[in-house]
């Protein structure tokens, strides 16, 4: 699916400073159908804040919780980990030409945003160790990404965890308010990626319409998740890289239309 493109959002959510206490980055959710007028939301065009860019983007993915299973992936049941993977490891080089539009964005004239050549997949992680919480608070899914940073052994603005929640745990506002969203912890950019499909509809399940044998309530999994890995690249620390003058991000700018 095209990891951005899609319909109409309740209420595009800005951006806010990684310091303040405002809520993170986020995806708003669908709250209309293909054909609805666009919705992108903001003001003006985007402007770099100051802070860094990812030069040399490295993806890494925890599946959080026993509840995806224990030595191995069973309780997955839409399939969502194997088509988030396949997304990831297929954005590099000529074969992807969606992310290239982010290597406008620089710090000034240079550095510039990155384009692997290679697949950005630094590794994945079930961590059966825990329970993922019913309900997870965003300092537990915070605290989550820096373990898996932990496992993995990285740190820095060019690594980003992606945080996965299993089937049946739902974070406040996810489906409502947001789909997933973006911040940082401490140095380290993570994503809060909850159970898309869980969602349905109001997280892109059939918003485009399924051709080729492709399962219209899979394409959230893509959408969403190429909405936060391009806001990452641009803002990694999650409010001074490239906004506009409302604080949205590039994935905000044309987000469901």
């Amino acid at each position: 699916a095209a990891a951005i493109a899609a319909a109409l959002v309740t209420a595009a959510v800005p951006a806010q400073a990684a310091s303040s206490a405002a809520q993170p980055k986020m995806a708003a959710t669908v709250s209309g159908h293909a054909h609805a007028a666009p919705a992108y939301g903001g003001s003006g065009l985007l402007q770099w804040g100051g802070g860094p860019i990812v030069t040399s983007p490295k993806v890494y993915i925890v599946y959080w919780g026993s509840q995806w299973g224990t030595s191995s992936i069973t309780n997955d049941p839409s399939g969502e980990a194997a088509l988030q993977l396949s997304f990831f490891q297929h954005a590099y080089g000529s074969g992807d030409t969606f992310f290239t539009s982010q290597t406008q964005y620089c710090e000034g004239s240079s550095p510039c945003v990155g384009h692997p050549s290679s697949s950005p997949v630094g590794g994945t992680w079930l961590d059966s160790g825990v329970k993922a919480p019913s309900r997870p608070s965003d300092s537990q899914i915070a605290s989550e990404a820096s373990r898996a940073a932990s496992h993995f052994g990285i740190s820095g603005t060019n690594v980003q965890v992606i945080v996965d929640a299993p089937h049946g745990v739902v974070p406040s506002g996810f489906g409502t308010q947001y789909c997933a969203w973006h911040d940082v912890n401490g140095s380290l950019p993570y994503t809060k990626m909850p159970y898309v499909t869980d969602a349905g509809a109001a997280c892109g399940a059939n918003f485009i319409p399924a051709t080729n044998g492709i399962n219209g309530n899979d394409e959230g999994i893509t959408i969403v998740g190429g909405h936060e890995y391009a806001e990452t690249l641009t803002d990694p620390d999650a409010g001074n890289g490239w906004l506009d003058a409302a604080g949205y991000e590039t994935g905000d700018k044309c987000a469901w239309i």
